[in-house]
């Protein structure tokens, strides 16, 4: 966990929507990454454990943060328990919204110029507030966890300490950075980085269908 009335996930967003128009994070990318963020800290609070593959409840009470007890209540109870990518999918659903929701309604956003949002035509930015300081100083200081997840759905521009250490693009293995705590959090990462790849790869997938049946339209 991070510090008090902050998460994770909380900082992920912030430091997504710090991104600027010009590189706006897609907000299914995100809300795989928030939910990699979630499990994380429940992770750290002891309310989760990561047996290979699947998400094992924990004895701990999950943290004093609602949409963390939100994700500590989706728990799959009983064995064989979830795999991680599958809690990845099925928590991360509209899981963006729910934290735009969250921060706008605890006075942490605030409305933004241009047009252009994740979220349609009304643009907002996070509010200068301590969550956002807190975020911005994770992301400078090149903290492993937020920068990986932020890097799983490219949040990758140069302003964290670690940025110019190399290594591969987003959602490859060998471009997780190292110190991310152990084996189960480094678990989590990968399989961000590998749901961000498979939603890329469904997209491209339909683009080229859809490009197909308008050629069919359209005829020779």
């Amino acid at each position: 966990m991070t510090a008090a009335n902050t998460t994770t996930a909380k900082d992920l967003f912030i430091i997504a929507m710090d991104t600027g128009p010009d590189h706006a994070v897609g907000q299914g990318d995100l809300s795989l990454a928030l939910a990699g963020a979630e499990l994380i800290d429940l992770l750290g609070s002891g309310s989760v454990t990561v047996d290979g593959d699947r998400v094992v409840p924990g004895r701990a009470p999950a943290p004093d943060d609602r949409l963390l007890r939100e994700a500590a209540a989706l728990l799959t109870r009983q064995p064989p328990y979830e795999p991680v990518e599958d809690w990845l999918w099925r928590r991360g659903r509209e899981l963006a919204a729910a934290y735009r929701d969250a921060l706008a309604a605890e006075g942490g956003l605030t409305r933004a110029g241009g047009d252009r949002s994740l979220f349609g035509t009304r643009r907002v930015e996070p509010a200068d507030t301590p969550a956002r300081r807190r975020a911005t100083e994770r992301r400078a200081e090149g903290e492993p966890v937020l920068t990986a997840l932020g890097a799983a759905v490219g949040i990758d521009d140069g302003e964290s300490a670690g940025a110019d250490a190399g290594g591969e693009g987003p959602g490859e293995a060998g471009g997780l950075p190292p110190g991310l705590g152990d084996e189960s959090v480094t678990a989590v990462v990968a399989a961000v980085h590998d749901a961000v790849m498979e939603l890329e790869a469904v997209r491209q997938r339909r683009t080229i269908e859809n490009a197909a049946f308008a050629n069919v339209w359209r005829g020779p």
